[in-house]
């Protein structure tokens, strides 16, 4: 029994990567924000000022991506897989 335990560890750094693969092989790569597109309330340069985003432009691996926002909010980060429409 211990012997068996002691085999079966030496491969479990295999889960690793293959989680890590697994990820990538179902969600894509990360793509970060690059620019976006909001209703301007009247007072467009104060970074405080509240804001309706209506579309986000993602930059990574893959290239540019832009895509309407979702509920006025761009994400900093999104996942795209190649060849995703855009």
């Amino acid at each position: 029994m211990i012997r068996t335990l002691k085999y079966a560890s030496l491969f479990l750094w295999v889960l690793g990567p293959m989680s890590v693969y697994g990820f990538y092989a179902t969600h894509g790569l990360p793509h970060v924000i690059w620019r976006y597109t909001f209703w301007d309330n009247g007072d467009g340069n104060n970074p405080f000022a509240e804001r309706h985003y209506t579309s986000c432009t993602f930059i990574g691996w893959y290239g540019e991506y832009t895509v309407a926002a979702e509920a006025g909010y761009c994400p900093w980060l999104r996942f795209f897989q190649k060849g995703a429409d855009q």
